[in-house]
């Protein structure tokens, strides 16, 4: 197997320390000993229940009122996933979008996601709770790259995965979720195959598949680029009957020490079908959520790093409400792009089947 790693310009979401400490600090989130996130709120001692409970109360009146469905990725804070109509992980959620009834789509998630929704429901309105919740990895990767890229590779499939923005999916042949991407690249005739944006799972694909030459890109998911082996080394001492379940988009040296490796959902389905009673998460911590309302009677670990999407737990009740009142950060895509970057998301449903 061949492979190579397509090194680009930084585009300037260089995170790290930074983003771990921000989800800390800054009022943003509290971390409590499983490493999972909370909201803080300047309230008095016994308000923040009963502002909560008004809260959802006004938002389940104004879904009714505009038709509307609220959608919830696994990594936004549990309260949040508690009001959502569904909870899943992204493409899930974006193909979900097409079989909903309601005319209005309240997506909890990061910008990619909402547009993904958009691209595969034109018809509907989609809502970001949040604007500014964005995914440093979907930008990770540049037009020009890609188109330098085929150039030097005339037969090369760009195969892009969804966790990416629409103008990166209009450039390429076909998209891929961490779950169906092996299938997919399996069935494609190319024997060059350039992986966007993620080099991790990109990787992890490539050795599945020697027959074909990957080329790399140097993007990574800040959270799970942060868990290391001497953590999770740490965390197996720590706890010896616990399984390590992990996320495809961590290094080669984590997957190395898995147990399982799946996305989010098959990390959660996994964990739930399980006969065992202890697991150590080697994904965003937010997915506690569901495997602790699944499985109360498990324990669940974190493996060693905060394991925190700041962008994920921006979403907030209050903004959840306050999109609702207003309308406001609806996801706008010009026909062209859309139509565009639909395609690739068509084939890979094709392909997948």
């Amino acid at each position: 197997m061949d492979r190579e790693i397509w090194r680009g310009k930084d585009v300037g979401y260089i995170v790290k320390k930074k983003m771990n400490r921000s989800c800390r600090k800054n009022g943003m989130v509290s971390v409590n000993r499983w490493g999972f996130g909370s909201v803080n709120r300047a309230v008095k001692k016994g308000e923040g229940k009963e502002m909560d409970q008004e809260i959802k109360q006004r938002i389940e009146t104004l879904k009714k009122e505009k038709d509307a469905v609220i959608l919830a990725h696994y990594y936004v804070d549990g309260e949040v996933q508690e009001i959502a109509d569904y909870v899943g992980d992204s493409y899930y959620l974006a193909e979900l979008a097409t079989t909903v009834p309601q005319k209005t789509i309240i997506f909890c998630g990061v910008s990619f996601m909402g547009e993904s929704a958009k691209i595969l429901s034109p018809e509907k309105t989609v809502i970001m709770a949040d604007r500014s919740a964005d995914c440093p990895m979907a930008h990770m990767v540049e037009v020009e790259k890609i188109r330098e890229v085929r150039k030097e590779y005339p037969d090369v499939a760009v195969v892009c995965y969804v966790n990416s923005m629409a103008e990166i999916k209009a450039e390429s042949d076909v998209c891929v979720t961490s779950s169906n991407a092996l299938k997919i690249v399996k069935k494609l005739p190319n024997k060059d195959i350039f992986f966007i944006p993620d080099e991790h799972l990109g990787h992890y694909i490539s050795q599945q598949v020697p027959e074909k030459n990957f080329i790399l890109n140097d993007g990574y998911c800040h959270v799970h680029a942060s868990i290391r082996p001497d953590q999770v080394l740490a965390a197996k001492k720590s706890h010896p009957d616990a399984l390590f379940l992990v996320h495809p988009e961590c290094p080669a040296a984590i997957l190395e020490l898995a147990d399982f490796i799946g996305s989010t959902s098959e990390i959660i389905n996994y964990a739930t079908d399980s006969s065992a009673k202890e697991f150590i998460i080697g994904t965003e911590l937010g997915v506690l959520h569901d495997l602790k309302t699944k499985n109360p009677d498990k324990t669940f670990y974190s493996a060693g790093s905060a394991q925190c999407c700041p962008n994920m737990k921006k979403i907030t009740l209050e903004k959840v409400l306050h999109v609702l009142e207003t309308g406001e950060n609806e996801v706008i895509l010009s026909d062209e792009l859309r139509e565009k970057a639909n395609a690739p998301l068509k084939r890979m449903l094709e392909l997948a089947k």
